[in-house]
């Protein structure tokens, strides 16, 4: 949604017809205030509701073809084998009699049919008392999704098999239906979780039923609450990605490791997680005194996203999964929305109350290349759940690649910030991976959008004294300083190229400024935004005592974000001028529309807010023109799909080899991460 209609709707909304001399200066006031807000809402709104609650009678998988609300009625084929067994009369006069012919007749006589009878009406006696007896519904929940995986994978009816009748498609819907309503009771009662044992007894036949976590992450103390996928509509993303097999998807939500909690803090808070709930039976049966069958069956919660498929019986079998919904629950369960974050951060960096940082969206994968996402300004993360949840759906990508992003105060002039986002990687690599020995941590692969592009492209140049220079007329070393003051210098204006940074992706970026950022937006924005207390008095007091120290004319040594994107400015002449790292390669989206209304008169051919020119990469070894504004370039299809191309050409021409770790980036690991 853009936020920032045109220029002659604002004027007439705002002001009503052309306004008389009284008014004018109120009126003159207003492109001020408009290309000020265009600049800095460059990102577009968010929506404020990501998932609807479906209503209760949605809220399972839905029903069973053959399901009746108050009696038992079969299928077409399970009646017509009930029959043929001479339990058609019996069906109707005491189902729970039929029910336990069935089983007997199955144990003596095993078959597809029989099986599959046996699991259906295990199903619909487990709906018809439910509500009066749940211990009963549940065992009859579990042996029907049981009794369904054996009609599925048994190697006695092997040679019977035919995945095209309709009675197999229909036995992998018995399954995850009966195992969807067992697990939603037992979640009600708070014991969905690793570590529980029951026995399910039918009849002559019991189930040991037991839940284990496959996930690494996913222990017991680690869940710290559970939902189903089936109770939710996505509302706020573009695209909903699911894969059909079989299991239950989850939304987990997981609880902080306190063992760990210097890694915790790059989890983003509330980080739900999909999993997958498949039910693994054991064909192996033993009996007791009493003549009573005992089987197992584990319930496993694996993570679709890593593990796709499972094996059994000598096959892989893909898992029903929903990647989107967990996205969807996460953000819409945000203690804040990408406005107010947006805001806050920008107008006042120091006092912002979210938590900015560089976060982890999933829990960290050794051998999995991160793709770090960087927003633009008045912008958080949000912005890039659309690509995210494209990129991800990917099975490749999702193979091979993490996802991180960085979260940070927009009001901070971006060579502050490209500063701070600099050892936040330092920092974080050191936890994941303190001997550098993980090969995936060495291929990061940057995208940043709008002023995000001039962060993440200063994470792979070399600064030499170039920013420096823009600023002061004197080398630092003959400067007067204290360690601290000068300690906030040099890690501002001095910086090397990350050698673990081997791509950068920049959309809709101005290299060479935008014309929004002009005098009188540069004014206003000196007015609304208050730039970080620890940045501009450590240059004051610089200042203060080596007042020869700036360069005529620098009347303000700490920019806002606003004065450093104007065309010209000192910080984008230093970035121009750096040298690239030798070891990263450049690509390059740029948004352009025919459009040419007040704010293209403005900023001249471009996507409304950065020109063509501007927005213009001479190093990038690939370069796209998007047809799409600068507030949505970054989540278009034509976008995601450039981006999608980059991430696999880079997994084609990754090459993990001694060859690759040349004596020059050698040494420049080494120095940077010392």
């Amino acid at each position: 949604m853009n936020v920032w209609f045109s220029w002659h709707f604002w004027s007439l909304f705002l002001l009503g017809p052309p306004p008389d001399r009284s008014d004018r200066c109120r009126f003159c006031l207003i492109p001020i205030f408009l290309a000020t807000g265009v600049l800095l809402g460059s990102t577009g709104c968010q929506p404020s509701h990501w998932l609807v609650k479906k209503q209760d009678a949605w809220s399972v998988f839905g029903h069973m073809p053959f399901q009746s609300e108050s009696s038992i009625d079969p299928s077409e084929r399970t009646h017509q084998t009930l029959k043929r067994l001479v339990l058609g009369e019996e069906l109707e006069e005491d189902p729970e009699q039929a029910f336990a012919q069935l089983q007997k007749i199955l144990q003596q006589e095993p078959s597809a049919e029989v099986l599959y009878a046996y699991a259906e009406m295990a199903y619909l006696l487990a709906t018809t008392v439910e509500e009066e007896d749940e211990k009963r519904a549940f065992d009859l929940y579990v042996t029907s999704a049981a009794n369904a995986c054996e009609y599925l994978f048994d190697e006695r009816f092997h040679a019977t098999r035919n995945a095209y009748d309709p009675q197999f498609r229909g036995a992998c819907d018995l399954y995850n239906h009966s195992l969807a309503s067992a697990m939603r009771m037992i979640n009600h009662h708070g014991g969905l979780k690793p570590g529980l044992q029951h026995f399910c007894n039918v009849g002559t036949e019991s189930t040991l039923f037991r839940i284990s976590s496959q996930v690494e992450h996913l222990k017991q103390d680690n869940i710290k609450k559970l939902d189903f996928v089936s109770d939710y509509e996505i509302s706020g993303l573009p695209n909903h990605y699911r894969t059909y097999g079989l299991g239950v998807p989850l939304i987990v939500e997981r609880r902080p490791d306190n063992k760990r909690a210097m890694l915790e803090k790059h989890y983003p808070p509330g980080l739900t997680i999909p999993v997958t709930a498949y039910l693994r039976v054991s064909t192996h049966r033993k009996s007791d005194a009493d003549d009573t069958t005992i089987r197992e069956a584990v319930l496993e919660l694996h993570n679709p996203l890593q593990t796709p498929n499972v094996q059994v019986a000598g096959q892989w079998i893909p898992l029903e999964s929903d990647s989107t919904t967990p996205l969807a629950h996460f953000l819409d369960h945000l203690d804040y929305t990408d406005v107010s974050a947006a805001t806050s951060g920008l107008l006042h960096p120091d006092e912002s109350p979210h938590p900015s940082g560089l976060y982890m969206l999933e829990p960290y994968q050794p051998g999995k290349i991160p793709v770090l996402l960087v927003h633009g300004i008045w912008a958080t993360p949000i912005s890039w759940m659309t690509m995210f949840n494209d990129l991800r759906s990917i099975p490749e990508i999702r193979r091979h690649y993490q996802f991180w992003c960085y979260f940070y105060p927009t009001g901070e002039p971006f060579v502050y910030t490209a500063a701070d986002l600099r050892e936040q990687m330092i920092q974080l690599r050191k936890l994941l991976d303190p001997q550098r020995a993980e090969p995936a941590l060495e291929q990061i692969v940057m995208i940043g959008h709008s002023m995000g592009g001039l962060i993440s492209r200063l994470q792979s140049v070399d600064s030499g004294d170039l920013f420096w220079q823009q600023v002061a007329s004197q080398p630092l070393d003959v400067a007067k300083a204290d360690p601290d003051t000068r300690k906030q210098i040099e890690r501002t204006f001095f910086f090397r190229a990350n050698p673990s940074v081997r791509r950068v992706v920049t959309i809709a970026t101005p290299f060479a400024g935008s014309d929004l950022s002009n005098p009188t937006t540069q004014w206003l924005g000196s007015k609304l935004i208050k730039p970080p207390k620890i940045i501009s008095d450590s240059l004051m007091k610089l200042n203060r005592e080596n007042p020869d120290l700036l360069r005529e004319g620098i009347a303000d040594p700490t920019p806002t974000s606003l004065e450093m994107l104007a065309p010209g400015s000192a910080a984008l002449k230093a970035l121009a001028a750096a040298t690239p790292a030798p070891w990263v390669s450049y690509h390059n989206v740029i948004g352009r529309t025919e459009q040419r209304d007040f704010l293209h008169k403005v900023t001249g051919d471009g996507d409304g807010v950065v020109s063509v020119a501007s927005a213009h990469a001479g190093d990038a070894i690939s370069e796209i023109v998007v047809n799409a504004d600068h507030q949505t370039i970054h989540s278009h299809p034509q976008t995601v799909r450039e981006v999608r191309r980059i991430l696999l050409s880079h997994l084609s021409s990754l090459q993990l080899t001694k060859e690759e770790q040349s004596p020059e980036r050698f040494e420049a690991a080494a120095a940077y991460f010392r």
